[in-house]
């Protein structure tokens, strides 16, 4: 149960998903070389939303807003809002990698969820980490790597966004049981207009079977 929760906190604690496969449309875009030389830099206040769906049931699990409270020039603190729940909190670096997830969980130097600049079609990074669970003591093992794969252009509700696409694999073991792990393969469609993901879909696997399936679109957004 420990190992499920070190793998699917860096995803569905800060999760941003879809409302249904017509509201979204993806096509490649005209110029796959484009960069992120452009990429917006974040403000305190910027705020995006994003629906929660379980891929597996089709079910629409939530709606969350994700408000920037800090920014330091290591840091970007991030507020969680849901509906009718206590407001959650979010510590990454600024490069979208979380660090803490304002609770049991950290992540040592980070959970290689976020992005490496420059964003370009090719460029592929490895990360690893340790990921502690400080209410039950647990440690971790993480290691992964993504890879920028395509530019395509991505329209939801919130509008219609050049985007990068990304594919993250990660491994998660146990630190004093590497028999036991987790994998997951995130699809992150990021868009430096606006510093954040407009779509985001992941496959948690134990034992190379799928456990959960989420997918993630942005429905409103806006900026300081």
């Amino acid at each position: 149960m420990f190992l499920r929760s070190a793998i699917i906190i860096g995803v569905l604690t800060y999760a941003c998903a879809a409302a249904s496969a017509d509201t979204v449309t993806t096509e490649t875009s005209a110029d796959p070389s484009q960069s992120s030389d452009s990429m917006e830099q974040p403000a305190v206040g910027d705020h995006w939303t994003y629906e929660i769906r379980d891929e597996l049931t089709g079910l629409l699990k939530a709606t969350t807003t994700n408000t920037i409270t800090e920014i330091t020039p290591t840091d970007i603190a991030v507020r969680l809002e849901w509906p009718g729940k206590p407001h959650g909190y979010i510590l990454f670096d600024r490069s979208w990698s979380m660090k803490d997830n304002g609770g049991t969980w950290k992540f040592s130097p980070n959970d290689g969820t976020g992005i490496k600049e420059p964003l370009k079609v090719g460029n592929q990074w490895s990360f690893q980490s340790d990921d502690s669970d400080t209410q039950h003591g647990t440690f971790f093992k993480r290691s992964g790597k993504s890879k920028v794969v395509a530019a395509e252009t991505v329209t939801t509700s919130a509008g219609t966004f050049e985007t990068f696409k990304i594919e993250t694999a990660i491994v998660i073991k146990l630190t004093n049981d590497a028999t036991k792990k987790y994998e997951s393969n995130t699809t992150t469609w990021y868009a430096p207009s606006i510093n954040h993901w407009v779509k985001r879909t992941t496959k948690f696997l134990f034992d190379g079977r799928t456990t959960e399936n989420t997918s993630t679109v942005l429905v409103e957004y806006g900026r300081r």
